[in-house]
């Protein structure tokens, strides 16, 4: 049935494209785009470029990519640790799924192109590492909510906007590599032209970059936090090594009467390996042999092979309707996820009870297929009123489908080796395995959800003097079908939502204005909860059951900034915000007895409660003319992040919010040597986490970033930037309980500290104009 939809909206978008430029070439063009920039500009940067001032009467903050250029980020998460109020959960040296104002990537809208796209998370979030930096024109920070957008939006909006057409005039190449601190070096290429071609324009670009990421974890367990009995100790290595591909495209084409065709699309493609190899003692110290003799306990490896294949085509075409101004929009996007988790372990503890007993190698493989298809079409038209009013009306109807399939299996084989002569400072194979285990797909680890909404929504803008205004209502409607394919059971979820938005912009001068924003929004439920089943023993003893009936998360919000502008070019804003979120979803204790007897129970996720959440955010921009300095630029900026949410345990933050981010740094351009260098200084806050039967804190280091770079010859410019150079490291602490009566008892059943560092990195790019 979804193939079907794709070779409609293909038809469709291939019956508009011929014709849209057939118009064009049978009648004179209006152009209704600004001037593009050459490749010169966006290659040798004369300028220190800031925080734009967005003219939209939503609170919006826009970075060109030229502000993060000059610090070599290679993807879209990379560029968001440079604006305010933007947060990781990653490891070192990742920047996958950005977490806006603390709280879960699933709180944000994550847009592309102003459109959402599927992803492989089960909360619905797109990492945006898998988007090059290469190819954003700019970055968007909506703080608040408009009926125009999909109301998934309860922290805000982070909207990548790509290159297009109209962008670039001219093409630039990159060619560079990325050097390790363990020796490795990687390739980064790339490639992008913009220019006319028949009767419109057409951006090409195509990039290639390796990714690794060598890192080293320890971890120190003890039996609980109060007298610190030693446990064991876990030395690991964790290397992450792979390559990103991908192909951009997008032609746009000016009509009579400023109507506009535009169709585009990208591909990215990931080859990753990611390659564990970890050792438990019984000493805090020693790294001897297998005990008895020596201190080891196991020896463990893992790896897993990932490929990832995301794609997206889209189509707009805006003309003169019916008085007004008409832009159909028709979209598909796909992501595609397989990834094989192989995992041995040799387990030498046995021995400390019983030297005869044998070696054992327990062996497991995770076979996980992920597909992930959205088509969606949208119409809006506008009609100006008056003079200062205008309205826009419009339908929004998307189709998702999204299949999961997780194929697990298990197996115990006794190892014929000797664990005296065992060499732990050797790979061990996985040739290791006389069979491969069987593999099978338990209850709900096969499962298909489909959604289908219709949206329809209006809104007013205004004008009067200083002042402009909009308001506006959106009526959501989500029809879900949740199968389980084991089975086979199917469970239908219908839910509806009403969501009122309102903005103000007020200029107090010619430099001074307020913004007062709020709304309504909703975040949907997680894949991996609304399946209809139960999986045994999986949050340590106790059982955790789906719920296939749970609705979204609603929340209503307000944002009050203020923003003054610097000189001709910097700015100054301050912001406070506020979310009262409603139906959370938290996991509950049904009282229903677990599988394994007396004292256990089956949990779930039920709609439970409230939640409060709640900033300020500062944020700076400017050159320091003011102190005789205008050749340098000044960035900086400063989020409190807080929350409060009571669970059965008492009250706590939202999971994983960190209490603070701030970013600090500055350029400095050395004019008359065609130079430049600068730094940034980043730092996030501590964030904690607590779920049935673990705890954790999550701590991060200082960032430490610097670039130097020259141009030459008016088209080429070289530049090394450093990352990582203080080494930051990521500090976890572990409360872990078999229970949650444990839980609340605080009977521990482990306690544990971990660290995570990676080294720094080392970029050499060369870009160049043609």
């Amino acid at each position: 049935m979804f193939s079907k939809k794709c070779l409609l909206a293909s038809a469709a978008i291939a019956t508009l494209f011929p014709a849209a430029i057939a118009q064009a070439q049978d009648e004179t063009t209006v152009s209704v785009t600004d001037a593009p920039l050459t490749a010169e500009k966006i290659v040798v940067i004369g300028t220190i470029p800031y925080r734009n001032r967005s003219e939209e009467t939503e609170p919006i903050l826009e970075y060109d990519a030229e502000y993060f250029q000059r610090f070599e980020p290679l993807t879209a998460g990379d560029a968001l640790r440079r604006v305010p109020s933007v947060t990781f959960l990653s490891d070192v040296l990742e920047s996958d799924g950005p977490r806006f104002r603390g709280l879960a990537p699933s709180y944000a809208q994550l847009l592309i192109n102003g459109e959402r796209v599927p992803g492989g998370e089960n909360d619905r979030s797109f990492f945006l590492d898998r988007i090059p930096a290469e190819l954003i024109e700019r970055v968007e920070i909506i703080r608040s909510t408009s009926a125009r957008r999909t109301g998934d939006a309860v922290a805000g909006a982070l909207n990548i906007v790509l290159r297009d057409g109209a962008d670039l005039d001219g093409g630039y190449a990159r060619a560079g590599a990325l050097i390790f601190d363990d020796g490795e070096v990687k390739p980064s290429l790339g490639v992008v032209y913009g220019g006319e071609v028949g009767p419109g324009r057409i951006l090409l670009g195509g990039n290639l970059q390796g990714r690794y990421n060598p890192k080293i974890k320890n971890s120190t367990r003890f039996d609980n936090p109060t007298d610190l009995g030693f446990d064991n100790r876990e030395d690991q290595t964790d290397t992450r090594d792979g390559t990103d591909y991908s192909v951009n495209a997008r032609y746009t084409v000016d009509l009579p009467e400023e109507a506009e065709f535009e169709v585009g699309g990208f591909v990215t493609y990931t080859d990753r390996e990611e390659s564990e190899r970890s050792f438990e003692y019984d000493d805090p110290t020693a790294i001897s042999g297998p005990v008895p003799t020596g201190n080891l306990l196991t020896d463990n490896q893992q790896q897993q092979d990932i490929e990832q294949t995301s794609y997206a085509i889209d189509t707009s075409y805006e003309r003169q309707l019916f008085g007004g101004v008409t832009d159909f929009r028709l979209g598909f996007a796909s992501y595609e996820e397989d990834r094989t988790n192989a995992e041995d372990e040799i387990k030498f503890e046995n021995a400390l009870e019983d030297p005869a007993e044998d070696v054992v190698s327990e062996q497991e493989l995770e076979l996980t297929d992920i597909s992930d298809q959205e088509l969606t079409f949208e119409v809006a038209q506008t009609w100006d009123l008056s003079d200062n009013l205008a309205f826009e009306t419009g339908i929004y109807w998307q189709d998702k489908e999204r299949d999961t399939e997780i194929l697990t299996g298990d197996q115990e084989v006794d190892f014929t080796g000797s664990a005296a002569a065992w060499n732990q400072f050797v790979d061990f194979p996985f040739s290791l395995r006389t069979t491969e285990p069987d593999v099978s797909a338990g209850f709900g680890n096969d499962n298909t959800i489909e959604e289908t909404r219709l949206d329809i929504y209006g809104v007013f803008n205004g004008e009067n003097g200083p002042l402009s205004w909009e308001a506006g209502l959106r009526y959501e409607t989500t029809e879900t079908d949740i199968t389980d394919n084991v089975t086979p059971t199917t469970i239908d979820n219908d839910y509806n939502y009403l969501l009122p938005s309102a903005s103000l912009k007020y200029d107090l001068t010619e430099v001074d204005r307020i913004i007062l924003s709020g709304g309504r929004t909703v975040r949907r439920p997680e894949f991996d909860q609304l399946f209809p089943g139960v999986l045994e023993e999986e949050i340590e003893d106790e059982d955790f059951a789906g719920n296939p009936e749970l609705e979204p998360e609603t929340a209503w919000g307000v944002d009050i900034g203020y923003e003054r502008r610097i000189a001709e070019t910097g700015i100054v804003g301050i912001n406070v915000f506020y979310r009262q979120v409603e139906d959370l979803i938290e996991i509950a204790n049904t009282l229903e007895e677990g599988s394994a007897g007396e004292g256990t129970f089956v949990f779930q996720p039920q709609n439970t409660g409230d939640g409060d959440v709640y900033g300020i955010e500062f944020d700076i921009s400017t050159p320091l003319s003011m102190f005789g300095l205008p050749d340098t630029g000044f960035f900086a900026s400063y989020s409190y992040l807080d929350s409060e949410v009571d669970d059965v345990f008492g009250s706590r933050r939202f999971n994983d919010q960190s209490e603070y981010v701030y970013n600090i740094g500055f350029i400095h351009t050395l004019t008359e040597w065609d130079a430049a260098f600068g730094a940034t200084f980043r730092e996030q806050g501590d964030a904690f986490g607590r779920v049935v039967a673990e705890e954790v804190t999550t701590s991060y280091g200082e960032d430490l970033e610097i670039f130097v770079e020259k141009s030459f010859a008016g088209r080429y410019t070289l530049r090394v930037v450093g990352q990582n150079l203080l080494n930051a490291s990521k500090d976890e602490t572990f409360n872990k309980f078999d229970s949650q009566a444990d839980q609340i008892a605080r009977d521990f059943d482990e306690f544990e500290l971990e660290t995570e560092d990676a080294g720094p990195v080392v970029q050499i790019m060369l870009r160049a104009s043609f």
